[in-house]
């Protein structure tokens, strides 16, 4: 891969990592527009890897909540006076609100690598999960704020988390439909959607690292990788700053429109054959 197009492909990701319309989906479908075999496992874990720059951009934006959480978390492990701190009972939120993703990927690593990478796939789950989206959008009450999160409701979101392995659903747009359900304003889902995204991708692309090395440096190479994953980093602050500011005056409909107008024209590609499914 040379370096103009790990640039674009790393500009895609940050920009389409914590907006809902699926990176993976975006990623996957530029990658077949660049002529690679997207199944291919260099590949595949190049578009894994290159999305920690996004989560360490999320993870710079938050330093002030992540540094007064985790200090409160750690004092609670040891300390039971202070498990009533709110901050404490968010960090294991945060890490119960984890675990669902982590499990489904790991059962269903084979399929999510190479079947669900099919442009058939990501163009329909653009399309369906749109549905939830707008219904999700309309039926919440928006009652609850960032001080009313339970385990309970992080455990459900990230279950819907789990959802977004499949290119095209979208795992904040996931994240932010199960928790505008459970009645949270736009903002506060937003926030869940992107603590949850620290220790979810940050995980994968760990894992892509050790399993997939010697395959990164034989295909795509190690210097477009990194490339890719600082210029997802720098376009991904930019990213989570303006969203959290649109959301808090703005419903989802110009992404639930965006997402339904590509994956229709998606369909439309692969069903003529202008370009292949995989």
């Amino acid at each position: 891969m040379n370096i103009f197009e790990a640039i674009l492909l790393g500009f895609v990701e940050g920009l389409t990592e914590f907006l809902p319309i699926s990176s993976t989906g975006h990623l996957t479908i530029l990658e077949k527009l660049l002529g690679y075999s997207i199944d291919d496992p260099d590949i595949t874990a190049f578009t894994a890897i290159i999305q920690t720059g996004a989560v360490l951009a999320t993870a710079i934006y938050l330093r002030h909540d992540i540094a007064r959480i985790v200090p409160a978390f750690l004092r609670g492990l040891f300390d039971k006076t202070r498990r009533d701190n709110l901050d404490y009972r968010f960090g294991w939120s945060v890490i119960l609100g984890s675990i669902p993703v982590g499990i489904v990927g790991l059962l269903f690593k084979d399929q999510v690598e190479t079947t669900l990478r099919s442009l058939w796939f990501v163009g329909g789950a653009l399309i369906a999960f749109s549905g939830v989206m707008w219904f999700a959008d309309r039926a919440a009450t928006q009652q609850r704020h960032e001080t009313d999160v339970t385990w309970k409701d992080t455990l459900i979101i990230g279950t819907a988390q789990a959802l977004a392995l499949i290119p095209g659903v979208s795992r904040s747009g996931a994240t932010m439909s199960a928790g505008l359900l459970r009645d949270f304003d736009r903002v506060t889902v937003t926030r869940l959607s992107f603590f949850l995204s620290i220790p979810a991708l940050l995980a994968a692309g760990a894992l892509q690292i050790a399993d997939e090395h010697d395959n990164i440096a034989n295909g795509v190479g190690w210097p477009a990788t990194i490339t890719a994953t600082l210029v997802s980093g720098a376009v991904g602050y930019l990213a989570v700053s303006w969203l959290l500011k649109f959301v808090a005056r703005h419903t989802y409909t110009i992404f639930i429109v965006y997402r339904v107008a590509l994956g229709v024209l998606l369909l439309v590609l692969v069903g003529t054959g202008t370009i292949e499914a995989t």
